[in-house]
C-alpha cells in the first residue's frame, strides 16, 4: 500500500512538472487570448495527466511521448502561422468589425454566431456606455472584442437598451418609468414602424436616441 502511494504521489509530482514545463515552452498567453489549438492542447494534455496518475501501472513513457508529439504540433503550427498569413488567416481565423462608427453590422454577426447580449457584456465590461460612443469594435479570433471609441460626440450618462434584436426590454422601460406603448409611439414619431425591424435601440439619461435597424448595409 505504501509502494503505491509512494508512485501516485511520484507520478502526481512528475504529471505536474510535465505539465508546466509544455505550457511555458508553448509560449505566454492570456486564458482570453487563446487559440483554437492551445485549448485542444490543453484539454488532451490533461486528459493525458490524469490516466497517468489515476493508472500507476502503465509506464511513464506512454504519457511522455504523447505530450512531446502534441507540444512539436503546437510548436510547428505556431511557426507555420507566423511565416505564412494565408495559413494563419485560415487556422486562427481573421478578426471581424462588428461596430463601424456606431453602426452594428449583424450579418457580421451572424456569420461569427455572436449575438448582442455577448457584444453588450463585452461593451459594459470595457465601461463603454453606449454603441453610438464606438468607432470600431473589433471581434478578434480569440473571441475577445477590441473596442475604439469615438474621440468626441459621445453619450452621457446612463444609456438603457429598449430593444434588442426586435425584442422590447421591458426592465428597461420600468428603469425610466415608460410604457411600451410610449416606445412604439415614438418609434413611430421617429419613422420606425416596426420594432421587429430594429437591432438595437437605445435611450440615454439626456434623452437622446440610438437606434439601428437589422441588416442594415454598410
Amino acid at each position: 500500500m505504501d509502494i503505491e502511494i509512494g508512485k501516485i504521489i511520484f507520478r502526481t509530482i512528475f504529471t505536474y512538472s510535465m505539465i508546466v514545463l509544455v505550457f511555458r515552452l508553448m509560449g505566454k498567453r492570456e486564458i482570453g487570448e487563446l487559440s483554437l489549438l492551445d485549448i485542444v492542447v490543453f484539454i488532451m494534455v490533461a486528459e493525458i495527466g490524469a490516466f497517468t496518475i489515476e493508472e500507476p501501472k502503465r509506464q511513464l513513457i506512454e504519457a511522455i511521448i504523447p505530450v512531446t508529439i502534441l507540444l512539436l504540433i503546437q510548436r510547428l503550427i505556431a511557426y507555420t502561422s507566423l511565416k505564412s498569413k494565408k495559413f494563419r488567416d485560415w487556422f486562427e481565423g481573421k478578426p471581424s468589425v462588428i461596430i463601424s462608427y456606431g453602426k452594428i453590422d449583424e450579418y457580421e454577426m451572424k456569420k461569427q454566431r455572436y449575438n448582442l447580449n455577448d457584444l453588450m457584456q463585452q461593451l459594459r465590461e470595457n465601461g463603454t456606455r453606449s454603441i453610438e460612443d464606438v468607432a470600431f469594435a473589433i471581434l478578434e479570433p480569440s473571441g475577445k472584442l477590441s473596442i475604439f471609441e469615438q474621440d468626441e460626440g459621445g453619450s452621457e450618462g446612463d444609456v438603457y437598451p429598449l430593444v434588442m434584436d426586435g425584442e422590447i426590454q421591458e426592465l428597461s422601460l420600468k428603469k425610466i418609468n415608460k410604457s411600451e406603448a410610449w416606445l412604439i409611439k415614438q418609434l413611430n414619431t421617429k419613422g420606425y414602424p416596426s420594432v421587429a425591424e430594429i437591432s438595437f435601440c437605445s435611450i440615454n439619461a439626456e434623452g437622446d436616441w440610438y437606434i439601428d435597424l437589422k441588416n442594415e448595409r454598410r
